[in-house]
């Protein structure tokens, strides 16, 4: 289904055509966006912002459901991955 779902909004280049309004297909795209982000590592805002930009020119709402759903966390203008698929 994940397949499915990111082939539906995501260009040939990876870039969102539009952000998903079902929560159950928002949940996978906001997994995918995720990945672009380290584990164990901490981003300023503005570099948050830069790697959402490279996916859909409304990075804030992208920002704001990556912390709202979990997959990221924010505390001083900081933030890092907290959530989403890993790969081992």
């Amino acid at each position: 289904m994940e397949e499915r779902v990111l082939a539906s909004f995501l260009g040939p280049e990876g870039r969102l055509g539009t952000i998903p309004t079902k929560h159950a297909k928002l949940l996978v795209v906001l997994d995918h966006l995720a990945q672009a982000f380290e584990p164990g590592r901490t981003y300023p805002e503005a570099e948050v912002d830069q790697i959402l930009t490279r996916f859909h020119p409304d990075y804030a709402a992208l920002r704001r459901y990556l912390v709202e759903n979990g997959f990221l966390t924010r505390e001083d203008n900081v933030y890092w991955r907290s959530g989403g698929t890993f790969e081992v």
